[in-house]
């Protein structure tokens, strides 16, 4: 089996770029930024504190992954939610053992998030840590509210992922950064086919320097 691991801040392309990766090679894919947000909007529409502790275990332990298809997870309330709940390391570990069966499929799996390169598969043969600007990465969460017919406003949008990533990289456990041996990937001035490209080729040497 391979796992591939796509990790990297919100809005970065990383999940377009691991879907587009697991279609290339026939492999299962997981987004587990999912797992966040279901989490996250759990504790939400339960009347709870994304920030508490109690709470969060509580939903993270309960989470059913037949929930993960649904559509609000990709609004911002559970993405702001899910950054929240995944600062508390025991939310962490209680999803941890189900990414790491996931990636145990056969003949693959592509995984992306905040740290699946460090301590989900550290073993993994390819990594990747997909980057962009603030600026960038505001404008198109900013789009693509839009184009779900979702109230957005530009500022709003920057400031929240200045937010978020301010959470992710200064959280105790499991801070958003690169492995040491993943490969960053800056899709600030690309499309999204050049993006793939580039993202294929860093693979592909990869996966080649482990034969």
């Amino acid at each position: 089996m391979t796992v591939i691991a796509v990790d990297g801040p919100a809005a970065s392309g990383k999940g377009t770029l691991a879907r587009k990766l697991a279609q290339h090679y026939g492999f299962a894919y997981l987004d587990t930024g999912k797992l966040y947000r279901a989490v996250g909007l759990t504790v939400v529409k339960t009347g709870g504190d994304p920030t508490d502790r109690d709470d969060a275990v509580a939903a993270a332990k309960a989470l059913d992954p037949t929930k993960l298809d649904d559509p609000e997870l990709a609004g911002d309330e559970a993405a702001s939610a899910a950054s929240k709940v995944a600062a508390i390391g025991p939310v962490r570990a209680a999803l941890k053992d189900f990414q790491i069966g996931f990636s145990e499929q056969v003949p693959g799996a592509v995984l992306d998030g905040r740290d699946i390169g460090t301590v989900i598969c550290p073993g993994a043969p390819a990594k990747l840590f997909v980057t962009a600007s603030v600026e960038v990465r505001a404008e198109r969460r900013h789009k693509e509210l839009l184009s779900r017919g979702e109230g957005s406003i530009y500022p709003r949008v920057l400031q929240d992922l200045k937010d978020r990533d301010a959470r992710d990289t200064q959280r105790t456990d499991a801070p958003l950064r690169p492995a040491d041996d993943a490969e960053v990937l800056d899709t600030s001035d690309l499309t999204i086919d050049e993006a793939f490209q580039n993202a294929l080729e860093i693979v592909e040497r990869q996966l080649a320097a482990e034969t």
